[in-house]
């Protein structure tokens, strides 16, 4: 198990969805077990903002109320202006590349997630994104879905 895990939008979402689903269930469970290991686990603000932004307009609002006591449990990274400007760093190569992660136009949260875990000071080698996708993310950093990263 890495020593910092940085959820990203997709289990975040999960984890405050409706509760009686069994991925629900599973995926709080792999939390409190990451948590017992003694890893620690970082609710980044992009991840915090992405999914905000989506639960008012589905109706979720037990959801939101689950976000914010989820936020206070975990270790809340803040978007600071080093991992903005390293996010625009980010972009450039893989869009000269053809390896686009967002629309041209879009704010493009994987690799603002990416440039918070970079700039974030911690060990790279001990650092790893839970997603539930990898595939733009793993451009920047080392990232896992969720299920296979090991508490």
């Amino acid at each position: 198990m890495s020593d910092a895990v940085f959820l990203d939008t997709g289990p975040l979402g999960i984890l405050v969805k409706h509760p009686n689903k069994p991925e629900v269930f599973a995926c709080r469970q792999w939390l409190a077990e990451c948590r017992s290991a003694n890893s620690d686990v970082y609710l980044p603000e992009i991840a915090d903002y992405e999914l905000r932004r989506e639960l008012p307009q589905a109706g979720f609002s037990r959801s939101i109320a689950r976000l914010d006591v989820l936020k206070a449990k975990l270790i809340y990274w803040p978007l600071t202006t080093v991992a903005m400007l390293l996010a625009a760093d980010l972009c450039a190569p893989v869009r000269r590349a053809g390896k686009p992660t967002a629309d041209q136009h879009a704010l493009d949260g994987d690799v603002i997630l990416a440039a918070q875990m970079l700039s974030s000071g911690l060990n790279e080698g001990a650092v790893i994104a839970a997603t539930a996708n990898p595939k733009h993310i793993a451009l920047f950093v080392r990232c896992a879905e969720w299920k296979e990263i090991d508490p």
